[in-house]
């Protein structure tokens, strides 16, 4: 099981051969990928953001299950960003990442490593 940061998103969309690779090789098989409701406001956000760029960050949303920002993840994000002094959007993927217990993909390791028990991939 993944969860993966909006980074990885990102090097998807501009066709990076390590993500390309782990993308076919999880969307082929059945192992649940998750993404945090923030990962698409964060997706969705940018002002140059075009048309067509906003169309294919919405239809590749049904291959992840949406995890929602709830109270429970609310309350371990907020303890990550004051303990481990990180941004909002990176204690939020942390929490989801812990809540749904999988392993988190992401070019991010230097912050998201000082979480203990934080499974982490980078690729």
């Amino acid at each position: 099981m993944y969860t993966l940061d909006t980074n990885i998103i990102i090097y998807h969309f501009h066709n990076d051969l390590g993500v390309r690779e782990f993308m076919n090789s999880v969307s082929t098989s059945s192992t649940p990928i998750y993404i945090s409701a923030i990962t698409i406001a964060e997706l969705l956000r940018f002002p140059d953001l075009s048309v067509k760029e906003e169309v294919s960050i919405l239809e590749l949303l049904p291959m992840f299950s949406i995890i929602p920002f709830d109270l429970q993840i609310a309350k371990e994000a907020g303890l990550f960003g004051r303990k481990y002094n990180l941004k909002l959007a990176d204690s939020i993927i942390a929490a989801t990442t812990l809540f749904t217990n999988s392993t988190l993909v992401t070019r991010n390791i230097k912050d998201f490593k000082k979480i203990p028990n934080l499974s982490l991939l980078k690729i």
